[in-house]
């Protein structure tokens, strides 16, 4: 199971939020030096998001994203705004981002995520976003009467083949991530799930080893020192 240091950015800064609330966001410097860290610390992947780009919809942090992938070797993963052909250009080709992250409009555009998955191929990867059992977009501020697992199957038929799944209720409370939905998504879906929300401590990463969950994102626990990474990749790659 993959291990995804999480570095979300907010005016050019990296946070942590609680519940995807903008106004309860924790700071901690400068996103470069952070993804120079996890990197440093045997991270083979990163997963980026531009909060300010996932509500106004507005590559507003582009700078901030492009001195990260001139700062380090490892592949990116990138979510936030990513709403049009145009924006997945822009990040898959202009910048050399590894993977996007489509959540929002592949709610609402499914067409587009046709489109991308066909040109490119094992590039795009779909954000389910619930609280409560419900697919929440537009930077979680907006909730629908969306199921989770039947929307990533839909995701499924036009291609996706990756989906990361976030617990909104879950997110950075450090509660402990919601083992049961994400055993749920990868048993009824038989996508490669990327599990986002609530962890705390290295056996959670265990836990979520037994669902057969493709990875995990792991944000304000590393921040906080509650989980090493070394010990997080280290328990991901060698436990069963």
């Amino acid at each position: 199971m993959r291990i995804y240091p999480a570095i979300d950015i907010k005016n050019g800064v990296c946070v942590r939020l609680k519940m995807g609330d903008m106004d309860q966001a924790t700071t901690y410097g400068d996103p470069s030096d952070m993804a120079k860290k996890w990197e440093s610390m045997g991270a083979g992947y990163l997963h980026i998001v531009d909060l300010d780009a996932a509500f106004a919809g507005t590559f507003s942090n582009y700078d901030t994203v492009a001195k990260i992938l001139r700062l380090v070797r490892i592949p990116v993963q990138f979510g936030g705004g990513v709403r049009t052909m145009a924006d997945i250009d822009t990040r898959l080709g202009g910048l050399g981002i590894h993977r996007v992250i489509i959540g929002t409009a592949a709610y609402e555009n499914p067409e587009l995520l046709s489109e991308a998955a066909a040109k490119y191929p094992g590039r795009i990867v779909a954000g389910i976003d619930a609280k409560d059992g419900r697919v929440s977009t537009r930077g979680w501020a907006t909730r629908t009467d969306a199921d989770p697992v039947t929307l990533a199957l839909e995701m499924k038929k036009r291609g996706v083949t990756a989906v990361v799944y976030t617990d909104i209720g879950r997110d950075g409370m450090m509660t402990g991530p919601n083992v049961g939905a994400v055993k749920n998504m990868v048993d009824k879906t038989g996508l490669d799930i990327i599990a986002s929300g609530g962890m705390s401590c290295i056996d959670d990463v265990r836990n979520l080893l037994k669902t057969g969950a493709e990875g995990v994102i792991i944000g304000k626990a590393l921040y906080s020192g509650d989980i090493d990474l070394q010990s997080a990749i280290q328990t991901g790659e060698n436990e069963c």
